[in-house]
């Protein structure tokens, strides 16, 4: 599940969201009842989880109350079970059955009419002025953010702009987004056709075939029903379309799940044998004419909205300024494993979400250098405690 701390009628609480969006509402509990969750293993009756919560937190809930939160978790499909299973299942086959992923953020980060879109996305354009330097065609791959078009349109903008001709000369991309709900180490392609307002971008069938005989296809697409809901793909796409003129393309849509287990210094992504057999694959592909790849992929995530216990003062932005610059020197100079290894060195402390896409979309490219384009902080909550840093890149 999604959890997400806000304040409601003044008071702390933790919003809890399906993040497959198998229903659209949000569940509110109050912040000191966060213990709660962590004991909803499936290992505990409701005898259990009030005896429980009282020894790990103190907290006597009344077991009808108990019961009450637990039949909201239930029925919003927070809870792991036969219910959320069956709902999974019929969702999934809704998604494959429709000629194209449904639009998840039209609506809140743009409009879904298309020339309400367009014109949003030449509003974030036009606001650039004349200070953008185009670059050539010689681009083969581009980092631009997937935060909101809201706090990130400029970044957007001025990415896109830079790198307007490779993308409108693309005959296909290969488009890595952040799986924010993804396993550790997992990639998950589809088959499916990804739409923006604009029209609808076919999917490459034959790189996806190949890519699930690489990996194996139960592997390959256990984790497909995350590509509903997330966004990543998606707002990077909406630009590339824009951009184009309208005119789409082939596609190679992946999501890329949780380095987890590498921050920690436990396994090197780089002996990883997944990414090997996807890399392999990928390779082939882009070794084709006029083939872009894209890591859609924001940076920091930190301060009390990502679970810090201290705001983000303007001095603790400086430090994360310096954090980043150090990732962005690394972009800069074409080191994939550097990029890794600054960001373990540090076990992630920063929360950088769009380390596996940055990284393997480097590692695809072999040997290539970075052209720094854009950078911005972006505020994650009301008090300006908490930051999202975002950047844009090009990769020659």
């Amino acid at each position: 599940m999604q959890t997400h701390f806000v304040e409601h009628d003044g008071r702390a609480a933790i919003m809890l969201r399906d993040p497959l969006q198998l229903t659209g509402d949000a569940l509110l509990i109050p912040h000191e009842l966060g213990p709660l969750l962590a004991l909803c293993d499936g290992t505990r009756d409701v005898s259990a989880l009030r005896a429980a919560l009282i020894v790990h937190a103190g907290i006597n809930l009344p077991a009808n109350v108990l019961e009450q939160i637990l039949d909201k978790l239930d029925e919003n499909y927070l809870l792991e079970n036969e219910r959320s299973a069956a709902a999974k299942t019929e969702a999934i086959v809704r998604y494959r059955a429709a000629p194209s992923r449904a639009l998840v953020s039209a609506g809140s980060s743009y409009p879904e009419d298309p020339d309400e879109a367009r014109a949003l996305l030449d509003g974030f354009i036009d606001a650039l002025g004349e200070g953008v330097v185009a670059l050539g065609g010689d681009v083969r791959g581009v980092v631009c953010p997937h935060i909101d078009y809201q706090r990130g349109g400029a970044i957007y903008a001025r990415t896109w702009q830079a790198v307007a001709e490779a993308a409108r000369n693309a005959e296909c991309v290969i488009l890595l987004g952040t799986d924010h709900m993804g396993s550790e180490g997992q990639i998950t392609p589809t088959r499916q056709n990804y739409a923006t307002p604009w029209g609808v971008f076919p999917t490459d069938q034959a790189v996806v075939d190949a890519l699930a005989q690489a990996i194996g296809e139960e592997a390959a697409f256990a984790e497909e029903l995350h590509h509903i809901g997330e966004h990543s793909i998606e707002l990077a796409l909406v630009w590339l379309h824009h951009i184009r003129g309208g005119k789409p393309c082939k596609l190679v849509p992946i999501l890329c799940g949780s380095f987890d287990t590498f921050t920690q210094g436990l396994l090197d992504p780089a002996g990883n044998a997944t990414f090997a057999a996807v890399l392999d694959v990928l390779r082939k592909a882009a070794s084709a004419p006029n083939t872009l790849v894209v890591a859609a992929a924001d940076l920091a995530h930190v301060g009390p909205a990502f679970g810090d216990m201290l705001p983000y003062d303007y001095v603790a932005q400086l430090r994360l300024e310096r954090a980043d610059e150090s990732l962005l020197e690394r972009m800069e100079q074409g080191d994939a494993e550097g990029f890794f290894a600054a960001i373990r060195a540090v076990e992630n402390k920063y929360k950088v979400c769009g380390l596996p896409p940055i990284y393997l979309a480097m590692r695809l490219l072999g040997a290539h250098s970075g052209r720094r384009l854009a950078y911005q902080q972006c505020p994650a909550d009301e008090r300006d405690a908490s930051w999202v840093s975002i950047c844009g890149m090009a990769l020659v």
